[in-house]
């Protein structure tokens, strides 16, 4: 059991699934994450999401909650104010990955927008709060849901983990890479490197969650978050040589939702 004490350092929301996030104090824990995140995605015109895996332009566009408000905005382009908890009624079927689910069009206004701005057909679509879409039941539990994230309601990141791989950067003469490489929606202090790997149930200021599985990486960790350069072949190829397994190379670790409740940057994190 992990004794040094563990508090939350960071919190990440990413509105829209492929953007840039926005960092909080404090959210809610939903039973799909934390709220309003990844409730949004850009889909091409088959239904079929768009990932800054292949357009890494994605991560320059700016999101931000104002009320009821979702923002957006990008280089030499307008702002655009969409509504964060849209009421569409045109709805489509869209696919991540292997999952197909229900979803509403936003509007043509988001639509021309993203299109111009990307360069390629775009259309802005919204997970309503009636669609469902569920993690592997293998390692999140039957009937647990989850947003447009990758597959699962929440990913953990340790900046012990972080600080022990940046030493084998520096050993080998490459730069640092910051925590927003990863994408987390949930970043902790306190323990040593990897300790997450062994983790079962967190309880967070009355939030309770459970680990699920090990996140697998992928390219997008070598792509600047600032400015949507791909960098690589670092993080990826350090992690390789050390953090192989069948899940990919891990770094992070995958969560759902057991309980409910509003954490905060500061609060401590239990295990059990």
């Amino acid at each position: 059991m992990q004794r040094m004490p563990i508090t939350v350092s960071a919190l990440n929301i990413y509105p829209v699934k492929g953007l840039k996030g926005i960092a909080l104090e404090e959210a809610r824990c939903t039973d799909r994450g934390l709220e309003h995140d990844r409730r949004f995605m850009l889909v091409d015109p088959e239904g079929q999401f768009y990932t800054q895996r292949e357009y890494p332009r994605m991560a320059t566009v700016w999101t931000e909650i104002d009320g009821d408000s979702l923002s957006l905005s990008a280089p030499d382009m307008p702002e655009l104010r969409v509504p964060a908890t849209p009421d569409g009624k045109s709805k489509v079927r869209v696919q991540v990955w292997n999952s197909t689910c229900n979803a509403v069009t936003v509007g043509q206004e988001a639509d021309e927008w993203f299109s111009q701005y990307l360069g390629m057909p775009c259309a802005l679509v919204y997970m309503p709060d009636d669609s469902k879409r569920f993690s592997n039941p293998k390692f999140g539990g039957e009937g647990r849901r989850v947003g447009f994230a990758d597959g699962y309601a929440y990913l953990l990141t340790n900046e012990g983990s972080l600080a022990e791989l940046n030493g084998r950067l520096a050993a080998k003469g490459r730069a640092a890479v910051p925590m927003n490489r990863f994408r987390p929606n949930i970043v902790v202090k306190g323990p040593s490197a990897w300790a997450e790997d062994d983790w079962g149930d967190l309880a967070i200021n009355g939030a309770k969650l459970r680990t699920s599985k090990p996140c697998g990486r992928c390219q997008v960790t070598t792509t600047d978050q600032a400015t949507g350069e791909v960098r690589g072949p670092e993080p990826l190829e350090t992690l390789s040589t050390y953090r192989d397994s069948p899940f990919g190379v891990r770094f992070g670790m995958n969560l759902v939702t057991l309980q409910e409740g509003i954490i905060r940057v500061g609060d401590a994190v239990a295990l059990s």
